[in-house]
């Protein structure tokens, strides 16, 4: 069944949103490889096919395969992912499942430890508009570029 290509059918909430990832791309200190390392592992809690195909051809450029493989169990490999990106994934969990996490006090304070007040509500911004961009990439089915 083909779905609405929901950018196309509501194009003012599509800036909007799309405006919220520019400023976490262009206006953040956070590093581009961090925030396409935090948008994959959002996406791939979420299972957006659209988004985990985009953000792991996006980390491609600059990541080696193995590590972007291993990214769903990051927390079993520390030795491959540095001290900001295992804070950032940990945190981007946490949020991303707030309603079973809470976003507890115990992350909080880990990311807190990890991050700049600043860079860290703009990792939290960047966490929650993937998750937004999942809630409609899912279910509208938006295509992946992977072929067979």
């Amino acid at each position: 069944m083909v779905r609405l290509t929901w950018s196309e059918v509501a194009p003012e909430g599509a800036k909007a949103l799309y405006g919220v990832h520019h400023y976490v791309v262009t206006r953040t200190k956070l590093p581009a490889e961090l925030i396409h390392l935090v948008f994959l592992r959002v996406s791939q809690i979420n299972g957006c096919a659209h988004c985990i195909d985009l953000h792991s051809r996006d980390l491609r450029k600059t990541m080696s395969v193995d590590k972007i493989t291993l990214v769903p169990v990051w927390d079993e490999i520390p030795h491959l992912f540095s001290d900001m990106e295992r804070a950032a994934l940990a945190w981007a969990e946490e949020v991303t499942r707030v309603s079973e996490t809470h976003a507890s006090d115990e992350a909080y304070a880990a990311a807190s430890a990890a991050f700049e007040p600043k860079d860290l509500v703009d990792l939290t911004i960047a966490i929650a508009a993937m998750n937004a961009f999942n809630r409609l990439g899912a279910p509208f089915r938006l295509p992946v570029s992977a072929t067979v």
